[in-house]
């Protein structure tokens, strides 16, 4: 698949870093142009001049600065054809009494703030390229099940999945392409505080993640949620047994109200 995304250009957040970085050096080997975006400029720097791309040092839960910084990696790259909204924390609430609120608004402002922002503004420069292109958020595991140690993290996942799943039915109308990634534990960055805490644990690799994103490049449909654990290909999940269709319109007694 070397060279197959040749001429396309692509733009990674948190992409400095564990599953962030993995995804940058994929595309990048794949024949993509990426901009790698994080908070550590340093870090995207470093790199992008690995990778032949573009860094940009910006804060996502400046809303402001993300939508800068996507429309001017669209302006510098020419277009913009993949956009991997990846940056994330976690809340570290262990209870339901213990909200640390400022903890609260940082984890919901990068997990879920940025990735509804970002993809309004990947959105806007899709449509100036023609339409189409691929945006995919980075979820969790925890936006399909729960995670008892950390609800707040868990709630934003939960909600990045709603948000992926409605608005991937209208963005497909337009050729747009929005997806949700769901891993598991991995061992990245994201949880080197607790690292020691998992033991034996089987955790995923920042690679084993990059796989499962190549694999919904090759094959997601829109408003899927595709999860990755150890030991089994990435693939979507399957919400069944909920009532009601997925077409995207209101059903007739709120369209009438």
């Amino acid at each position: 698949m070397a060279g197959d995304l040749a001429g396309q250009a692509a733009l990674v957040t948190g992409g400095a870093s564990g599953i962030g970085a993995a995804v940058v050096r994929r595309l990048a080997g794949r024949g993509a142009v990426v901009c790698v975006v994080d908070l550590d400029g340093s870090a995207a720097r470093a790199l992008a001049s690995e990778v032949g791309g573009r860094a940009a040092a910006v804060d996502v839960t400046d809303l402001g600065a993300l939508a800068a910084a996507i429309r001017e990696a669209a302006t510098a790259l020419g277009r913009l054809d993949i956009v991997h909204l990846n940056a994330g924390v976690v809340g570290v609430q262990r209870g339901v009494s213990d909200l640390d609120v400022e903890r609260y608004r940082l984890t919901v402002g990068v997990n879920l703030d940025h990735v509804v922002a970002g993809t309004c503004a990947a959105v806007e420069q899709l449509r100036r390229a023609g339409g189409g292109g691929t945006i995919v958020a980075t979820a969790s595991l925890a936006g399909l099940i729960e995670m008892p140690l950390d609800p707040i993290y868990t709630a934003t996942k939960h909600a990045v999945v709603g948000y992926v799943r409605s608005a991937g039915v209208t963005l497909a109308a337009e050729g747009i392409r929005l997806c949700a990634l769901c891993p598991g534990y991995a061992d990245t960055p994201l949880i080197a505080r607790m690292r020691d805490s998992f033991g034996e644990f089987p955790l995923l690799t920042a690679e084993a993640v990059a796989d499962g994103f190549e694999a919904m490049l090759a094959g997601a449909e829109p408003g899927e949620a595709w999860f990755v654990q150890p030991g089994r290909p990435a693939q979507p999940y399957r919400f069944r047994g909920v009532p009601g269709p997925a077409t995207g319109q209101p059903p007739p007694d709120l369209a009438a109200g």
